[in-house]
C-alpha cells in the first residue's frame, strides 16, 4: 500500500512539473537589417519554438508554419496585442507583432491547448 502511494505521489509531482513548472529554453530572434523574424513550426500538440526572446521596441514577424491538421491549431491568439490569426494547412503564414516594451506576452490556440511566449527584454 505504501509503494502504490509514494508512486501515485510521483506521478503527481511528475504531472505538476510537466503541466505548470516546466518552460522550455527560450529561442531569441536574430536582429539582421533591423528586422526581427523568426518561423514557429506547429507539430504534434506543441509550437516549436514555444518560447521566443526579442530586445525591447523591436518589430517582430513571426511565420507560422501549421503541420497539425488539429482544428485547435487553426487559430493563434495574442491576447495582450489584440492579435489574432487563422493559419493553414501545410503553408506559411506571417503575423506581424508592433514593438513591445518588456514583458511577457503569451500566445495560444484558442483552447489554450498549444502554448507560447514572447519574451521582451
Amino acid at each position: 500500500m505504501l509503494i502504490i502511494n509514494l508512486i501515485g505521489l510521483g506521478l503527481i509531482a511528475l504531472i505538476v512539473w510537466w503541466f505548470w513548472l516546466y518552460k522550455p529554453q527560450s529561442t531569441q530572434v536574430s536582429d539582421e537589417h533591423n528586422i526581427s523574424e523568426i518561423t514557429v513550426v506547429i507539430e504534434d500538440g506543441i509550437y516549436q519554438p514555444a518560447n521566443i526572446s526579442l530586445l525591447e521596441n523591436k518589430t517582430l514577424n513571426i511565420k507560422f508554419i501549421r503541420k497539425d491538421e488539429s482544428p485547435c491549431a487553426a487559430t493563434v491568439l495574442f491576447p495582450d496585442l489584440e492579435i489574432s490569426a487563422d493559419l493553414p494547412l501545410n503553408k506559411e503564414f506571417s503575423v506581424q507583432l508592433p514593438a513591445m516594451k518588456k514583458g511577457e506576452y503569451a500566445f495560444h490556440c484558442q483552447m489554450k491547448m498549444y502554448n507560447g511566449s514572447v519574451v521582451v527584454k
